[in-house]
């Protein structure tokens, strides 16, 4: 069965992975609404989107169009990150299986969308923990990527402890933009 058709979740003592759902909005208000979060939001090849939503009614349009994706277009999953603590969903995960003509074929691209609360290597690290290998095998791909700039400090310490490695090897977008600062976890 194909994660498009039945979506799983994944949950550990500290956070629940589950499909984006409509009621996550005001939530996702403080993490897309926060400037100091956006900087460590991926937008590598989303015709120049940067999530920033400045109202609710933004936060709703962006949950309607990530459902589309998934239910509609099956191009991609778009998770809530949910704290099992307070029962806040603290940012979103987006993945999709990437089939191109660079070194990122064959690879589940991770969109890592936190709180400035929650961009810390621990909670990375954590929530990295939880989903790399299954969402390797739920898409699968042999391996997964995701981005962190240089400035992105804690985001960097996680990935190494969490297995993956720094690459130089550029993204290649749809439109021929180079887009670098990936880190990889190869299948076993």
């Amino acid at each position: 069965m194909s994660i498009y058709d039945s979506c799983p979740e994944l949950c550990d003592d500290a956070y629940r992975i589950r499909l984006i759902d409509p009621k996550d909005a005001d939530d996702l208000l403080v993490v897309y609404g926060d400037r100091l979060a956006l900087p460590f939001f991926n937008s590598d090849n989303c015709h120049g989107a940067n999530f920033y939503c400045r109202t609710l009614h933004d936060v709703q349009e962006n949950i309607k169009y990530w459902l589309i994706e998934y239910h509609e277009n099956r191009a991609f999953v778009r998770f809530a990150v949910e704290s099992v603590e307070t029962g806040d969903v603290i940012g979103t995960l987006e993945i999709f299986k990437r089939e191109a003509d660079d070194y990122y074929d064959d690879c589940g691209i991770l969109r890592i969308d936190l709180g400035t609360k929650y961009e810390q290597a621990e909670a990375i690290e954590d929530i990295l923990n939880l989903v790399s290998v299954p969402f390797m095998t739920w898409f699968g791909c042999s391996k997964i990527a995701t981005k962190a700039p240089i400035y992105a400090v804690e985001r960097r310490a996680a990935l190494a402890n969490a297995g993956y490695v720094a690459k130089h090897h550029p993204l290649i977008g749809h439109d021929g933009t180079c887009y670098y600062d990936y880190w990889v976890m190869m299948r076993d």
